[in-house]
């Protein structure tokens, strides 16, 4: 792609970015929505007039933007914050897990899906969309009880949804024959290599950042230590997310210098997730909704129906207020890349059940990306109605 091509396509993206946040402001839709419908219509399922070069740039944000997300997250479970309000988020995020594995995996296994599938499936369903979810939060200005617990369960809930998911493939394999102790050394290093990598760049970073501008560190710093830390992650073959959700934690929990340790990641990352969630969008292939059945549908009515009968449970478990755990569940719909990044590791094990697996993970991904948000923004305003709106750019 030519250069000034290059530069026209980003920055006509830009003001689409703007848009969207105007749209967003005067109707209450989410912007991620709204860039996801973009990218859409962008896309090949629609006008197609998107530079296919693009797409190869997804990669890449994917990486740099969640990275930015899942330390951003890690930040909000710093030792203090769980040690004030950890219970209820590991007693929540506990329970969605686990409701999503038996809910999803015996609902898919009665209605006739292969056994390894619908344990694949299940795990699958356990990942959610930290990008939209956070994004949602932010855009909102909510900053009460609840969203301060969302976004804890969001951080968490992946990592608890990596663990189920690697000792399902376990069990699948196992199944199938196909070597479990092979499959589960490998699931060990991918958490474990992840959380070294968080802990081995998260230490130094809080000790060394903020120190050449006192108390806040530079946007060199903080870019550094995000692209160092998904490098390494992906270099090793372990989850990035889970490597920044781990270094974010570090940095929140042991940077005592610090009086901002996040504000550089949060003025620059908007850009990344602009054009990460447009090229999102016009990675899907609607046309294939068509190939995936009833399984399809049957997979989005019980991740559902596992969400909120999670969300209300963890929620009794944990004490939250019956006004606000009745939202828990509609507020984790949304699913993104961490649930294709499973899909795909399930497929390199198990070759003959890829193209299935990868159809309907990709596919519930595009409905709960596109709808999840909404229900997101929905329950935080039924929950802590007297937010207002602020801006995050």
């Amino acid at each position: 792609m030519e250069l000034h091509f290059a530069l026209l396509s980003i920055g006509a993206l830009f003001l689409v970015g703007l848009v969207a946040d105007m749209i967003g402001r005067r109707t209450n839709v989410p912007r991620v929505t709204l860039l996801m419908v973009v990218g859409l219509l962008l896309g090949p399922s629609a006008f197609d007039i998107l530079p296919s070069e693009l797409e190869s740039w997804y990669e890449f944000l994917a990486a740099a933007a969640l990275t930015m997300v899942a330390f951003l997250l890690g930040g909000s479970l710093s030792l203090g914050e769980l040690k004030s309000r950890g219970r209820p988020i590991m007693i929540v995020s506990g329970t969605v897990v686990v409701t999503s594995i038996a809910v999803v995996g015996m609902g898919l296994w009665l209605a006739g899906a292969p056994p390894e599938a619908a344990m694949l499936l299940a795990g699958i369903s356990t990942a959610t969309a930290p990008a939209a979810t956070l994004d949602v939060v932010r855009q909102s200005g909510a900053k009460g009880p609840f969203s301060r617990l969302l976004l804890g369960i969001v951080a968490i809930d992946d990592a608890w949804g990596l663990i189920a998911f690697s000792l399902l493939l376990v069990a699948a394999g196992a199944m199938a024959g196909d070597g479990g102790w092979q499959v589960l050394r490998s699931a060990s290093w991918e958490i474990g290599g992840a959380i070294a990598i968080g802990v081995g760049i998260g230490l130094p970073a809080a000790a060394l950042t903020g120190r050449l501008r006192p108390g806040e560190p530079m946007q060199s710093e903080v870019l550094a230590v995000v692209f160092l830390c998904a490098g390494l992650a992906i270099w090793a073959k372990v989850s990035f997310l889970l490597a920044g959700m781990v270094c974010g934690m570090m940095v929140a929990s042991f940077a005592a210098h610090h009086e901002r340790p996040f504000h550089e990641i949060e003025n620059i990352e908007w850009p990344f997730l602009l054009l990460f969630f447009v090229l999102a969008g016009a990675s899907l292939r609607v046309g294939q909704l068509a190939d995936m059945g009833l399984i399809f549908g049957l997979y989005l009515l019980l991740r559902v129906a596992a969400r909120m009968l999670g969300g209300w449970t963890g929620g009794t478990l944990a004490g939250v207020p019956a006004t606000e755990r009745r939202w828990i569940g509609a507020a984790l719909m949304p699913q993104a890349g961490v649930a294709v990044g499973m899909a795909l590791v399930a497929g390199d094990h198990f070759p003959e059940l890829r193209q299935q697996i990868l159809l309907i993970t990709v596919g519930s991904t595009m409905v709960f990306e596109l709808f999840g948000p909404i229900l997101t923004q929905i329950a935080l305003r039924r929950t802590e109605p007297s937010h207002g709106a602020e801006s995050v750019d």
